[in-house]
């Protein structure tokens, strides 16, 4: 049954309402943005990763976001040990692979977390997601310059391989399950020119995850919900900094009526 605007919406409303706590171990770059953001949806971020206190706060989260952006040895171990908590709470988890194809370590790592843990979501650019299905894709720092030569498959077959929702998220924005596909063609350019945006997203999506049972019903939810905002945004900016603001600010006023007006799908 194809998927309709109005579920979208009442995701939205739902973050809104119930407030989930979402703890994110993003990278050290974007971490305030992240907050700021999930902050402006309404839902409540915390940010803790000291392995002496991740599995308690994890324990009191509604979701789990790992962000692979700034690794080390210890923060991957401590993105273990909250993903463990969080798998045996069946709390949702998302993987953010940023940067996966740059190194090897980032590689391996990514390996372990997909292989160590029950991952519910995984959002990544189109590079990202190719390098993750070993079908290709190639980077420039964290920027996806070229994707794999068929990103529905590439998605579909890391959704098989690994039991996730796979977001790849573009131009044109693909979730996939091994069953059902959504695509999302919202967005604006504008978003390419901040850093962050894919973090951001994430941990968006991070919280409609954890009012939302469907993980392939939250994260296009939340992905529809994120471009449409950037598109409101992009029409007050007039450059990075002042979209960012603007983007903020569009993330804690965009409406239902704007939502259900505003977003674009195909099932």
């Amino acid at each position: 049954m194809p998927l309709q605007t109005e579920t979208f919406v009442q995701v939205l409303l739902k973050v809104r309402e119930r407030k989930p706590v979402v703890h994110a171990i993003t990278n050290w770059v974007t971490a305030s943005e992240v907050a700021s953001a999930l902050h402006a949806i309404g839902a409540r971020p915390i940010m803790a990763f000291a392995a002496e206190e991740v599995e308690e706060i994890t324990s009191k989260a509604d979701a789990l976001v790992l962000n692979l952006g700034t690794p080390t040895p210890d923060r991957i171990e401590t993105m273990i040990r909250a993903g463990r908590q969080a798998n045996g709470q069946s709390h949702p988890v998302l993987f953010d692979p940023v940067g996966v194809g740059a190194s090897q370590f980032r590689i391996e790592s990514s390996t372990r977390i997909l292989s160590d843990l029950r991952v519910t979501i995984i959002r990544g650019n189109q590079a990202e997601i190719g390098v993750l299905a070993g079908m290709g894709g190639h980077l420039a720092g964290v920027d996806a310059v070229k994707g794999p030569e068929d990103l529905y498959q590439a998605a579909e077959h890391l959704s098989n391989k690994t039991g996730a929702i796979v977001a790849a998220t573009g131009p044109q924005d693909w979730i996939v399950s091994p069953e059902k596909r959504v695509i999302v063609e919202n967005g604006h350019p504008m978003m390419g020119q901040v850093t962050g945006m894919g973090c951001i997203l994430t941990a968006v999506v991070g919280a409609f995850a954890a009012v939302e049972r469907d993980p392939l019903v939250a994260a296009a939810s939340a992905i529809s919900f994120f471009g449409l905002a950037g598109e409101q945004a992009a029409l007050r900016a007039e450059g990075p900094g002042t979209f960012k603001l603007a983007l903020l600010d569009t993330l804690f006023s965009l409406t239902s009526d704007q939502m259900r007006n505003g977003i674009k799908i195909k099932n």
